[in-house]
């Protein structure tokens, strides 16, 4: 009778899987720099308002705990999975400011965000010129902002505990 378990051969596929979750995450880290948005040095020093009329200081959020920066759009269609997620680390007490790229007026982003039932603030960028500015070309793209400065970016989705396990990182290594 033959055996059905046989350890040499689960041995070789799990070394083979992990072989490829390795290369597989070399894939993303590598797309993850190639998309990296350029961002200046000065970026966290300006004061913007959201659709609401809130002041937002990327430095001074970022002060006592890392901020998650989120570009996004409402035609994007990878953001429609992307937003919820964002909102939800918001509603949950979490450091997060979005800044929606040419994306209409304040007006019809507000109506669109309230239709989609997204409460997270929001910043309107209607002609994309802040995201011109910062290089970010890709939606969604999420930039983790500590004590004023950058410490990491991405692009494309991302899940809800992603977020969550970068902003963990950037608060224990700052």
């Amino acid at each position: 009778m033959r055996k059905f378990f046989n350890r040499q051969r689960a041995l070789r596929w799990l070394r083979e899987g992990v072989i490829l979750l390795v290369i597989g995450a070399a894939i993303v880290w590598a797309v993850d720099k190639y998309r990296q948005p350029a961002l200046p040095d000065t970026f966290s020093g300006t004061v913007m308002s959201t659709i609401d009329g809130r002041a937002v200081d990327f430095a001074a959020l970022s002060e006592q705990k890392p901020l998650l920066v989120y570009v996004w759009a409402t035609w994007c269609n990878v953001c429609r999975f992307t937003s919820p997620s964002v909102n939800k680390l918001a509603e949950q007490g979490g450091n997060v400011v979005s800044i929606a790229m040419r994306s209409g007026d304040d007006r019809r982003l507000a109506q669109w965000m309230h239709k989609k039932d997204l409460t997270m603030p929001v910043i309107n960028d209607p002609r994309g010129e802040l995201a011109q500015r910062w290089q970010v070309s890709v939606t969604p793209t999420l930039v983790v902002i500590d004590k004023g400065q950058p410490v990491s970016a991405t692009a494309g989705w991302t899940s809800y505990w992603g977020m969550k396990l970068r902003l963990w990182w950037a608060g224990i290594t700052a």
